[in-house]
């Protein structure tokens, strides 16, 4: 964990973490299926979605080598433009709203509350969209919109303490120093519930696997809601609101809505029906040791690894499959990060030599199991099925 005087020191002079250039020099290398970049600062090679506002997608082989995702090979979702140069010295968060105390607080602020750190996958909500089939618009992440990370700085909730929030409040609002290009366009805000807002898992981070966060992920300060799609995390957080009532701006009302059953599942052209803000994350396992279209050699039993999450619950299993999910195999599980980290899986499946698909499921501690078939909705939203991975055995 950051020690209270480097958290002060970077907040005071952290120029290489916080000012970089204001140009992303673009040089692409292709890794045979789709454009890689190191251009970006602080990021190693990413594959990349967008160069403006940036879209950086985690190379799947990064989680097969780390439990926690590096710093600088960790996914990036703008929506907006953001600052490229950022004083942390100068930097307040402006908390506001139905409290009893407006407050303006700088780093060297927060850093006299409770310290806490907690390891939990972001991840956004369109991981895996452009593997959607019919195809959806919108960004066309494989799987590597998420990553893993130990998050350290204070709980949201110590912080309202220090504002008094009044009685009658339904809800807390978010937003960061990123910015629309259009003067009509509404600003990136987003809402939590007032009673999960004040749970002790919400984090106001400023600091990510032992290290300030980077620019790209929100330095100097961004929320952290472990087992929520990452469109709460709001990065560059400068201000807080406490709400009277429900958040009808547009950013809570209309936009990253799912179909209100549990899949977030929808018959592709059938009407929409009632929709629901996308919030909890649902168990997932990804083979990462292995890519589709893999010839293997044969042995005995072939290795399958890779990393689980739980969703807003710890993983409590992973199995192997290679039957169509007739049978099914535990893998083992890996240390124990807490609830809302990745788990890893070691395991292996008996593969003679010719085609085959393996496959892995995840389940968490409230028991809830990844489904063998993908769901489907317009927005490309919380993909649910096993991701298949085909292999040849020669």
């Amino acid at each position: 964990m950051l020690t209270r005087r480097a958290l002060i020191a970077s907040a005071l002079a952290a120029p290489a973490a916080a000012q970089v250039a204001s140009s992303f020099d673009l040089g692409f290398a292709d890794n045979g299926l789709r454009p890689t970049s190191r251009a970006f600062p602080q990021k190693g090679e990413m594959i990349l979605q967008r160069a403006s506002p940036p879209l950086l997608e985690t190379p799947l082989a990064v989680f097969d080598a780390h439990d926690f995702t590096p710093n600088d090979r960790f996914f990036v979702r703008w929506h907006y433009p953001f600052p490229t140069t950022i004083d942390p010295a100068r930097h307040r968060l402006r908390i506001g709203g139905h409290i009893t105390r407006p407050l303006s607080l700088a780093l060297a602020d927060l850093a006299r509350l409770p310290r806490v750190a907690i390891a939990a996958v972001n991840q956004c909500a369109g991981n895996g969209r452009g593997l959607f089939a019919p195809r959806v618009a919108g960004a066309q992440w494989a799987n590597g919109a998420m990553g893993n990370a130990l998050w350290e700085g204070v709980r949201l909730k110590d912080v309202l303490a220090l504002a008094g929030i009044k009685a009658g409040a339904v809800a807390v609002r978010f937003g960061g120093l990123d910015a629309p290009l259009v003067e009509a366009a509404p600003d990136f805000e987003k809402s939590l519930p007032i009673d999960h807002a004040l749970t002790d898992d919400v984090l106001i981070a400023w600091g990510m696997n032992g290290a300030p966060l980077p620019l790209l992920n929100g330095f100097p300060l961004r929320l952290v809601v472990p087992g929520w799609y990452s469109t709460y995390w709001v990065k560059m957080l400068d201000s807080i609101e406490v709400l009277a009532r429900p958040d009808d701006r547009y950013w809570m009302a209309k936009a990253y809505l799912q179909p209100a059953n549990p899949l977030a599942d929808i018959a592709p052209g059938a009407p929409a029906g009632p929709r629901v803000p996308v919030t909890a994350m649902r168990p997932r396992a990804l083979v990462t040791n292995i890519a589709s279209g893999a010839r293997l050699p044969a042995r005995p039993f072939t290795p399958v690894q890779g990393v689980a999450l739980g969703g807003d619950h710890g993983v409590a299993g992973v199995e192997l499959s290679a039957d169509g999910g007739r049978h099914w195999v535990p893998a083992q599980l890996g240390p124990d990060h807490g609830r809302y980290s990745f788990r890893r899986f070691r395991g292996g499946l008996a593969l003679p030599p010719g085609r085959h698909i393996i496959l892995a499921r995840a389940r968490n501690a409230a028991g809830v199991e990844q489904p063998l078939a993908h769901n489907w909705n317009p927005s490309g939203y919380n993909r649910a099925g096993i991701e298949p991975v085909a292999v040849e055995i020669i």
